[in-house]
């Protein structure tokens, strides 16, 4: 019979507020059965030896980007694969320290994952359902990239398989309710598309699994009324054309799991072996509610055969490599051995001992993802047609420059002229269709410009980098060019959409922005939005008066001056460092900051540019980031407003780099006197939060277990005394 072993934690997890997911991307087998890599939802992935429980190496991206899929390991090259931001691929080995410095390439549709399977080569699937090998996307990251899904159809799961043959990308879609499967082959390139059968009352599927074995991929899913189908899919069949009419796939209900009362949320089903299911997320049969289970189902015999209750909120994910199941659930990533014996019926049953015992055939070594369903926008899809023939029936229809007429004209035509056809161009196509034409534009205009002085479109500049289409390494010097020609509302532009400007660039900017005058930035014209969250910070400055997070004025005036015995001493502290919410900068100038706060950086790499900025600049800023604090801390102020602007993280983490850097100089300078107090008294007010939240951390819980009452229909008053 099937058998869960004791398991063990590998890294514990910091789930996510709402407590319904584990924050986990996805795990991936690295070089051998021992090694896997964790990528967390936001930033990080992490390397970890499985058998000694420990990381062996972490990387993350740089704050303000954010890892889109789970990372992969090519052990053809022995190198990591991971995307950020969907179009960003970048490439690192185990001994690159710092992920910014890793080769990276900025490709022309959103990514959707990367597979690598069994030592295959990785293979990128986009966001509307085309596939590249990555050599292949490589050589051309800008290529165009074809649609393959119809509109409003959207990915759902996918995997790969490698056969003894060829390469395969599956993937499952869902369309107005409808479900499909995709069978993309790589060698040679072709796809087959499969619709599944319906569920009853249009139920939804909540996780996919697929493993290869008998010339066959077999398609495990699972529904919210727990019933669990297979459907067989054939790697031998015949390469479909394009336009093909959909396949029926028939499915073989396995399980029918118990759901109690209540449909099924978050669960997934896996192979183990051809007659071994691992189920997670659905309640035991025989175990009261509110108990969690993750259970081994003999799909043969219709009969639960090991079962583990696990600690804390199960999120529904599942993973198992090389005879181990991987397992978020609470605050920890539990790694638990399974073994899978052959079985007789009767040991099935329970009645006669086992015959014969014979090591289960080890799991196909497919990734599945489990419910990671990703919420972004779908790209509105075209009708099947090549991107020539539907260039080439709207040029017909509305003669107008080609974009290499454009381009051409850029080169010698006035600025006028050139912002009027852009804006032709942009106006009668798709920006996604223009993505690899507008990079070109763009560094034909930066050129033109930076080799002759009498010519600047910022209009044009600023039409190309609303389309979302461009970022710093596809035209660098555009960022630079806006400063030098002291364009601010295209430098705030870019720093709005650009997500891989170099921290180097990014410090040239602030500086920029702090020497500027209120005078010459009120005269500017920026982003509206921008400029209306400081007049709304500014505006209302002086209306406030409590203050939370554990701050106030009166608590900081008696912190900055308990520790001094002298009263007259005393009182000139306390006048001279008393924080005011007075902002130091205007409003225009204070938006250009913003952005700056805003923007991607390492702290590692920023840490030496902020060396060179002055005292004068270094003491402007923290008043500044002091301001912030404190208007961020007013019971008033709702950061829930429809306004983009800095986090309060993203402010105490240019304070903390900004002291980090200057510390020596500004414990020296009497005029930043003031405000390092100021800041010590910031510090002080969160422990003393901390410390006060502590005390009643028991009676909280106290309250938490307490059992409700049956309600009697009758209105009363219940007094709960804390202390």
């Amino acid at each position: 019979m099937a058998a869960l072993c004791e398991g063990y934690t590998l890294c514990g997890l910091v789930p996510a507020l709402n407590q319904q997911s584990s924050e986990i991307q996805g795990i991936e087998e690295e070089r051998d059965s021992d090694h896997v890599i964790v990528t967390d939802s936001t930033r990080s992935v992490t390397l970890y030896k499985v058998s000694d429980q420990k990381p062996l190496g972490s990387w993350t991206v740089k704050q303000g980007q954010t890892l889109t899929c789970p990372v992969v390991f090519n052990k053809q090259t022995n190198e990591y694969v991971a995307v950020s931001d969907n179009k960003v691929i970048r490439i690192w080995k185990e001994d690159n320290l710092i992920l910014d410095k890793a080769f990276k390439a900025t490709v022309s549709a959103d990514v959707r994952r990367v597979h690598c399977a069994h030592g295959a080569e990785p293979a990128v699937l986009f966001q509307r359902g085309a596939v590249r090998l990555l050599d292949s996307l490589l050589s051309a990251p800008q290529q165009p990239v074809e649609e393959v899904l119809v509109q409003e159809e959207a990915i759902s799961w996918s995997t790969s398989i490698v056969t003894e043959t060829q390469q395969l990308v599956i993937f499952t879609t869902e369309l107005k309710g409808d479900h499909f499967l995709y069978l993309q082959r790589l060698n040679p390139n072709s796809v087959q598309k499969y619709r599944l059968e319906p569920e009853e009352l249009g139920f939804s599927p909540l996780s996919f699994w697929a493993s290869y074995r008998d010339k066959n991929i077999f398609l495990l899913y699972l529904y919210p009324n727990g019933h669990v189908y297979q459907s067989l899919v054939s790697v031998r069949g015949p390469a479909a054309d394009e336009g093909a009419p959909v396949v029926p796939l028939p499915r073989d209900q396995l399980l029918s799991l118990p759901v109690r009362e209540e449909l099924l949320e978050a669960a997934s089903a896996i192979f183990l072996d051809d007659a071994h299911v691992a189920v997670v997320g659905v309640p035991h049969p025989s175990a009261g509610p509110g108990k969690d289970f993750l259970c081994i189902w003999n799909t043969n015999f219709q009969t639960l055969q090991a079962a583990k209750e696990m600690a804390g909120k199960l999120y529904g994910q599942l993973w198992s490599y090389s005879s181990k199941l991987f397992i978020p659930h609470g605050k920890a990533l539990s790694v638990i051995p399974f073994a899978c014996p052959r079985s007789s019926l009767a040991s099935a049953l329970g009645k006669l001992k086992q015959i014969k015992t014979e090591e289960s055939k080890t799991p196909t070594l497919v990734p599945s993802w489990n419910t990671i369903l990703h919420g972004e926008e779908a790209v509105p899809p075209k009708p099947v047609e090549t991107r020539k023939t539907r260039t080439t029936r709207k040029m017909q229809s509305n003669p107008t420059l080609t974009t290499d007429q454009v381009q051409n004209l850029i080169k010698t035509a006035p600025a006028e002229e050139v912002e009027k056809e852009v804006q032709r161009l942009l106006s009668r196509q798709d920006p996604q269709d223009l993505q690899p034409s507008l990079g070109q534009l763009a560094l034909t205009l930066v050129s033109r410009s930076l080799a002759d002085p009498t010519f600047y479109s910022s209009n044009t500049l600023t039409q190309l980098v609303h389309t979302q289409c461009l970022s710093h390494s596809v035209c660098p010097d555009l960022l630079p060019l806006a400063l030098e020609k002291k364009d601010y509302f295209l430098c705030q532009l870019c720093l709005l959409f650009f997500h891989d400007i170099p921290e180097a660039l990014t410090c040239t900017c602030l500086k920029a922005f702090i020497s500027l005058s209120d005078a010459d930035a009120e005269k500017l014209g920026l982003e509206a939005d921008s400029v209306s969250f400081m007049e709304m910070l500014i505006s209302n400055e002086h209306a406030q008066t409590g203050l939370q997070n554990g701050f106030s004025s009166t608590s900081c005036e008696d912190d900055r001056t308990g520790d001094i015995n002298d009263p007259q001493t005393k009182a000139k502290e306390k006048e001279n460092a008393s924080p005011q919410q007075i902002c130091p900068l205007g409003s225009h100038k204070a938006a250009l900051i913003n952005e700056v706060l805003q923007t991607a950086y390492s702290e590692t790499l920023l840490l030496p540019h902020l060396k060179d900025f002055s005292s004068d600049h270094v003491v402007l800023f923290l008043q500044y980031l002091e301001f912030l604090y404190l208007r961020y801390s007013t019971d008033g102020f709702s950061q829930m407003h429809s306004y983009r602007s800095p986090s309060l993280n993203q402010i105490m983490d240019w304070v903390c780099m900004l002291l980090d850097a200057h510390f020596t100089v500004l414990v020296m300078s009497p005029v930043a006197k003031g405000l390092l107090l100021n800041l010590q008294c910031f510090v002080r007010s969160q422990v003393r939060l901390f410390s006060e939240l502590g005390k009643i951390e028991g009676s909280l819980q106290e309250l938490n277990n307490m059992k409700m009452k049956k309600d009697i229909g009758q209105y009363s008053i219940e007094l709960i005394e804390l202390y």
